[in-house]
């Protein structure tokens, strides 16, 4: 019997997308950061664009080969501002503001339509809730949780940048598990990638998973993949109608 309940952050809990506006946006934010820090950069918006691309290119490169997240100094000051002149001593007191600063502001984010009410549905159920979340920031993740109003329904936040684990690797999966106190065949995982969200909880045991489509799904999910998912939904209410049924 399924009695926890674990969601995937962005594309699942919250509708996310990136656009032209969105990049220009999170690139000013950027120059006016690193001036308020002491470093005016030698770059316009247009090329600040480019380069924060280039940078997240080569660090994504590296990071999807073996599914492990660097610590926001080490990505912003290894890889992305030294596009910028800025090294990594430079860089490392207030690389934790770039990164929470990126993800605000390179995606466009909206929580999801009827997540409340499937989470108020859940925990009447008596269902535990978690998260687990690819994230390049520490701290992003709980204060958008808090911002959207659905901060107290979770038992335990697990992110990428903090274990340094990224989804698919299992690891990540054992450490939201054991701190749920859940076991993995009683668990239901909901995301909206196949190659991180349903290989990688279906690899770790889970006994359910769900997916929903979102922007990310078309561009993470490349090729095809065994790992099918329990569920397929289009509203992310269903998870709460679908697994009532079940335990009725």
């Amino acid at each position: 019997m399924i009695d926890t309940v674990l969601f995937d952050m962005g594309g699942t809990l919250e509708d996310i997308f990136v656009d032209s506006t969105s990049r220009s946006e999170a690139a000013e934010k950027m120059l006016k950061i690193t001036e308020k820090h002491g470093y005016k950069l030698d770059a316009d918006v247009e090329t600040a664009v480019q380069l924060l691309q280039e940078g997240w290119d080569a660090y994504g490169k590296q990071r999807d080969s073996d599914d492990r997240e660097l610590k926001p100094e080490e990505i912003w000051g290894n890889y992305v501002m030294p596009r910028f002149g800025l090294n990594f001593e430079q860089v490392k007191p207030f690389a934790e503001e770039l990164a929470y600063m990126y993800e605000v502001s390179h995606y466009h984010r909206a929580l999801r339509p009827r997540v409340k009410e499937m989470l108020d549905g859940l925990m009447g159920m008596g269902i535990k809730l978690g998260i687990i979340s690819n994230t390049a920031s520490l701290y992003q993740v709980f204060q958008i949780l808090e911002d959207y109003g659905i901060r107290d329904y979770f038992r335990d936040v697990t992110l990428s940048s903090v274990t340094g684990y990224r989804k698919p690797d299992g690891n990540i999966f054992k450490v939201s598990i054991y701190q749920m106190r859940s076991k993995p065949e009683n668990c239901a995982y909901v995301g909206d990638t196949y190659s991180r969200d349903i290989v990688g909880a279906t690899r770790a045991g889970f006994g359910k998973t769900f997916h929903i489509h979102s922007q990310l799904t078309a561009l993470k999910d490349v090729g095809t993949y065994e790992e099918k998912p329990t569920h397929t939904i289009s509203d992310i209410y269903e998870v709460y109608t679908i697994l009532k049924t079940e335990q009725e």
